[in-house]
């Protein structure tokens, strides 16, 4: 090849790269305390349900966009901040027949991996394998995670999420009162994270 034809492919190469689009770099979100909800319900006696929350959380975000399997979801829960709106019942549900919070203070997820649930396409769903850890026990599961949307937030840039999802108490260690108590617990987790321009992405 003369080198004419060597400048003209090089040329080409040149013109090629600079017009691809440069790849999104992974994005880290953290928790924003001001707007989160962690709602679970069971229940009582199969005649009634009974809702609570947990007030206190942590959480971090990776978002990937060029590659859902590089996202990440980290959520840390205080157990001791849960709230059923009757002292009594929060004191018992704090104690050993239940939550046990002096020997097991959080509840814990940390994802392992994560894929784009393209079933319906008007909607950004990932499905995030991770370990779950409640009452001392580690299970892995399986959760919808969805983006809800995003945007500009005064000075910061935020994304929300929901995921819904329910889970059997007794996989958990949690097995006292089954028979007033329901052993299964439906969860709605929603909340918005706060962009970390600064902050790298963890390295698995």
């Amino acid at each position: 090849m003369n080198a004419r034809r060597w400048f003209c492919v090089l040329v080409a190469l040149v013109v090629t790269a600079a017009a691809a689009p440069a790849a999104r770099a992974a994005e880290v979100f953290d928790l924003d305390p001001s707007h989160f909800s962690i709602v679970f319900s069971v229940s009582h006696l199969n005649r009634s349900y009974t809702y609570g929350i947990f007030r206190q959380a942590e959480a971090r975000v990776v978002l990937d966009r060029e590659n859902p399997a590089g996202c990440q979801f980290q959520m840390t829960i205080n157990a001791d901040s849960i709230d059923t709106n009757h002292a009594a019942r929060d004191r018992h549900l704090k104690g050993p027949d239940f939550f046990n919070v002096t020997e097991f203070p959080t509840i814990a997820f940390e994802s392992t991996a994560c894929t784009l649930d393209n079933r319906n396409p008007q909607m950004i769903v990932y499905l995030v394998t991770g370990n779950l850890t409640m009452h001392g026990v580690t299970r892995q599961v399986t959760l919808p995670v969805q983006l809800l949307g995003e945007g500009p937030a005064g000075r910061n840039y935020t994304a929300g999420f929901v995921s819904r999802f329910e889970l059997q108490r007794s996989e958990f260690g949690m097995t006292n009162l089954l028979e007033a108590a329901g052993d299964a617990i439906g969860i709605a987790v929603s909340f918005e994270a706060v962009r970390q321009d600064d902050a790298q992405p963890p390295q698995r």
